[in-house]
């Protein structure tokens, strides 16, 4: 998928005030400082659409962006200030929750990663309430390009098998960096696939 054209839309704290529209959704979600505003820029070739910051957690609404008039791309807030709890959504934000459960155009979130750290739990529970939800979703590994190939590919292989724990098949996932740009294709891709099967 080449990007031809990467806007903003509109920010939200609320689902029900979400564009009324029934393109596909993409969303992007992960703790925070996981690098998901460097990620959306670097996917989407531009240098300032989505807003980095040093302070983790800046994101904190529902940010719409459209891509090449056919995609949304959603910006959610990050879920590392809380922890998530299989019987209380709330615990981990009822924003985050509330769209992942009851948006209708959504087909896919990626969960971002960061291939620095050994598995989180956090991580580890997010992903594990998307499947008990049989919310469709991706694991995008970030920030590559700050260790070794022979870490990445170690550390991966660990989360790995900390999935295995819970999981009898392996979700897709991609090896990132904002700053290589690698990556990049292979997302973009996976999303003009899933928008393919859709038709």
């Amino acid at each position: 998928m080449k990007i031809k054209t990467a806007e903003f839309v509109i920010s939200n704290t609320e689902v029900t005030k979400c564009p009324a529209t029934t393109i596909p959704e993409f969303a992007f979600i992960g703790r925070s400082n996981v690098g998901k505003s460097s990620l959306i820029n670097m996917l989407t070739n531009r240098k300032k659409m989505a807003k980095t910051s040093g302070r983790p957690g800046k994101t904190q609404l529902i940010n719409h962006f459209i891509v090449n008039n056919e995609w949304h791309l959603v910006d959610l807030p990050g879920y590392g200030w809380a922890r998530v709890s299989k019987t209380d959504r709330g615990k981990f934000g009822d924003i985050i929750a509330s769209y992942l459960l009851d948006r209708e155009p959504l087909v896919c979130t990626f969960i971002l990663i960061d291939i620095r750290l050994k598995p989180q739990p956090i991580d580890l529970e997010f992903i594990n309430w998307m499947g008990e939800n049989n919310l469709p979703f991706a694991l995008v590994f970030t920030k590559a390009d700050k260790i070794s190939k022979n870490k990445v590919e170690s550390h991966r292989a660990a989360f790995n098998r900390a999935l295995k724990a819970d999981w009898a098949e392996l979700p897709v996932s991609f090896i990132t960096s904002s700053l290589a740009k690698q990556g990049q294709e292979g997302v973009l891709d996976y999303i003009e696939d899933v928008i393919n099967s859709l038709e």
